[in-house]
């Protein structure tokens, strides 16, 4: 038996070094050609490192949320033959038997929570206090929904000095009637004397959550835009009753065959036209060579919330394509990248970005550039107000724009002129389809 040491390929694109995220094999697994050993992160995506042999797990090359360089030792196993590596010595700090590097999946937040307080300065330590027993579950309610507990008032005077809901309360009395022995055995059966239903339990403890992954990859990318664009945002409201008829009316005609249309690729559009009149909007800023390049294509990035945390996936060349293929290439690339499977150039390469929180939109935003773009078109929830036209009151569907600007390139008087551009397209939709 000989030991193979897979090291962490050059992935491309001038990447460096790599983020470990998730280790998918543990010492003592055997493996196979082909399987998926552990997720890294790069600057644009996560990739998954595959094996190029059979084998078993001997180590692994770091924990998660280290970052390993290109060329490192990502992983050793044991194979048949002589492999390509010489047996390592085990660190002197580890006993032989536990593989360097290995870190059981419960332990990994502990791990890094202990990490984190070793680094950090020395200070007194807080007073200790007496530990606490952790909160019992509430209790399920006793009685069916909208069943009054039965009680005298001085007992329900009682239960409300003390926090206690009655519904929670076992009644001994006749017909189920809560007495104030009962209130006195609820209090004792819960262990604190006020707060028993946990409405104003007082809670002790904390936890130390790494920052890994993409959430780390996120932290550094809004740190860099806020540290290096001076942002501008601007805000105009939109009158989009027009807006959602027509969509209604596409929908209604074309929705089985076509799909429905949202807000969003019919905004998409909007954007590409005005910036026709506007080529500075859809731009990057290179801040080292202070060279700001025009694209002619528009690739709209379209900020999408995961479970893992904030991406941008790109849809391409938006400029060629209907409402109905944005809409199609949104979906798709959303799907992709809330289950992981987005590649690399799926998540970057935007000439400018979209961001929408749809119903939770708010009034208003102020969107953070994703850098190196010069512009973030944000979308407000749209809610209906009255508005005052020819003279008489009426309801209409208004929504803002919050959009936010670089201002070393884009001046306040365009970016205005190009928010009312989008603006008179939204509020005129036949003119989405007219060039």
């Amino acid at each position: 038996m000989g030991q193979h040491v897979i090291k962490m390929p050059d992935l491309g694109e001038g990447i460096a070094e790599v983020e470990v995220v998730a280790w998918r094999v543990q010492p003592g697994d055997a493996i196979v050609e082909d399987q998926v050993l552990a997720d890294v992160m790069t600057d644009k995506a996560t990739v998954e490192i595959p094996s190029p042999v059979h084998g078993t797990v001997i180590a692994l090359g770091g924990k998660v949320g280290e970052s390993l360089a290109v060329g490192a030792e990502l992983i050793r196993l044991e194979v048949e033959g002589a492999g390509n590596a010489q047996a390592a010595p085990p660190p002197a700090d580890e006993p032989a038997e536990v593989p360097h590097g290995f870190v059981p999946e419960p332990a990994r937040v502990a791990e890094a929570a202990a990490s984190v307080a070793q680094a950090a300065p020395a200070v007194a330590p807080p007073p200790s206090r007496p530990a606490r027993a952790p909160a019992p579950a509430p209790r399920p309610a006793l009685r069916a929904a909208g069943e009054k507990p039965l009680a005298a008032p001085a007992v329900r005077k009682r239960a409300w000095d003390l926090g206690i809901e009655l519904q929670y309360v076992a009644g001994s009395g006749p017909a189920g009637r809560i007495t104030h022995a009962d209130l006195d055995a609820h209090v004792a059966g819960r262990g604190r004397a006020a707060g028993a239903d946990g409405r104003y339990a007082q809670l002790e403890g904390e936890e130390a959550v790494p920052v890994i992954g993409l959430r780390r990859k996120i932290a550094e990318k809004m740190q860099l835009a806020k540290r290096q664009i001076p942002h501008f945002t601007y805000v105009e409201e939109v009158d989009v009753t027009e807006l959602e008829a027509l969509r209604g009316q596409l929908n209604a005609r074309y929705g089985e065959e076509r799909g429905k249309l949202t807000l969003l690729p019919l905004l998409m559009r909007a954007v590409v036209l005005a910036l026709r009149r506007f080529p500075d909007v859809n731009a990057r800023y290179d801040d080292q060579a202070n060279v700001v390049t025009r694209y002619a294509p528009v690739h709209m990035g379209i900020a999408t919330q995961t479970d893992a945390g904030l991406m941008v996936p790109v849809v391409r060349h938006a400029e060629a394509r209907d409402p109905w293929s944005s809409a199609a290439e949104i979906a798709r690339l959303a799907d992709a990248a809330r289950h992981g499977k987005a590649a690399r150039d799926e998540l970057s390469g935007s000439t400018i970005t979209l961001t929408s929180l749809g119903a939770l939109g708010g009034i208003v935003s102020t969107p953070v550039i994703n850098h190196p773009e010069v512009a973030i078109v944000g979308v407000n929830r749209i809610v209906d107000r009255p508005v005052i036209r020819n003279g008489g009151m009426v309801a209409r569907k208004l929504m803002n724009l919050s959009s936010s600007f670089d201002h070393r390139v884009i001046d306040g008087m365009v970016a205005a002129e190009f928010i009312q551009a989008v603006r008179s397209y939204l509020e005129s939709p036949a003119t989405l389809f007219v060039e």
